[in-house]
């Protein structure tokens, strides 16, 4: 038996109006979904109003059809402003108003308090919304309870795993979070799944590369940073406000590797190889796991880094890309919840960006 979709509450069937912010992979996959519900209950609930990237915007307030993202993308560069989201989303009558920010873009992320604060609400995939610095984390928070918005981002840690709202369903249940910690990034978790210590890690890193499991750069996954983000993220979330540079990274690549441009990393990711394989076979023989681990501990003491854990332990196991994260609180002190699932794609990103917006409209 089909489920019925309940109907739009408050706005009766006025569908909440929605900018999507990015086109590239996760912005693509979040307009084909929309694609894929025309005519259907969820399709009815958000209207497309505009869209943009760095080289074009496209408005319409009776809703731009989703098929036509390809030609939009051949077309010829158009203005491209963040001061016409607002005007866009603008309209008599009409019902929520929703960015959904698809980028990586620190401009944007810097306009999601202002947006909040004047009555739109914000789903992001970008952790430098509330992943960087603490003064934006508050002007956000301040923004939301001043604007009577909401703030969807369950797609910034885990892919849309349940995470950050367990953490928030045991807070509001009196729960106190005593410990959080998980393998955060998809490429990381990828590579220590499959380095054997036999082939060198950097052919595996390659190999990411090649899949696309990390950044063009893939200094960028190997560094820790993206952990970084998504651990203040958590931490912020269970009661620690830390500051951005109070977490303690260990970051996979050495200064030589780090200094090069971006043209020279592929010849040099031998660098990595030594260091590496040394770590491996220490933990192979003691019967342990290397995984790149986000760890929030009591008292706020936030670390980023690769350490090397029984087989046993609750972050040892998984596969692929999968994310693993570990809550210890009141209710779970002598063994973790673990929330564990696919946390890198796009597919699964756009979804998680789809259902907060979905929700919003809902209970908007």
């Amino acid at each position: 038996m089909n489920a019925r979709v309940a109907p739009l509450r408050g706005h009766g069937l006025r569908p909440a109006r929605v900018a999507l912010l990015g086109t590239g992979t996760v912005g693509s996959a979040v307009w084909a979904r929309l694609l894929g519900w025309a005519g259907t209950p969820h399709g009815e609930r958000l209207m497309l109003v505009h869209a943009a990237n760095s080289r074009f915007a496209i408005s319409n307030r009776n809703g731009i059809p989703a098929d036509t993202r390809e030609l939009l993308l051949r077309s010829a560069p158009r203005d491209s402003s963040l001061d016409a989201v607002g005007d866009a989303l603008s309209a008599v009558g009409a019902g929520a108003r929703i960015v959904i920010d698809a980028t990586a873009s620190e401009a944007v992320a810097e306009r999601h308090a202002q947006w909040l604060a004047s009555g739109i609400h914000v789903v992001t995939a970008c952790k430098l919304g509330q992943g960087a610095l603490l003064a934006r984390w508050r002007a956000i928070q301040f923004a939301r309870a001043r604007g009577g918005t909401e703030y969807g981002d369950s797609a910034t840690v885990g892919a849309g795993l349940p995470v950050l709202r367990s953490l928030r369903d045991l807070q509001a249940g009196g729960d106190r979070i005593h410990a959080v910690a998980g393998v955060l990034s998809g490429s990381l978790a990828w590579l220590f799944n499959h380095y054997d210590g036999k082939r060198p890690f950097s052919s595996f890193v390659r190999a990411a590369r090649e899949a696309g499991y990390t950044e063009p750069d893939p200094r960028d996954d190997l560094s820790g940073e993206d952990v970084r983000r998504k651990l203040l993220i958590l931490a912020r979330a269970a009661g620690h406000p830390l500051e951005a540079d109070a977490v303690q990274v260990d970051s996979l690549v050495p200064p030589t590797l780090a200094a090069l441009a971006l043209g020279d990393v592929d010849a040099a990711l031998p660098a990595l190889d030594a260091a590496l394989r040394e770590r491996y076979a220490t933990a192979y023989k003691n019967g342990e796991k290397l995984r790149f681990i986000g760890r929030l501990q009591a008292g706020g003491l936030a670390t980023v880094g690769l350490e090397a854990l029984p087989a046993d332990h609750p972050l040892a196991g998984g596969a692929g890309t999968d994310n693993r994260v570990a809550i210890w609180s009141d209710r779970y002190r002598g063994q973790p919840l673990v929330i564990q699932g696919p946390g890198a794609g796009a597919d699964v990103t756009a979804a998680a960006l789809l259902d907060d917006a979905l929700r919003i409209a809902r209970d908007a």
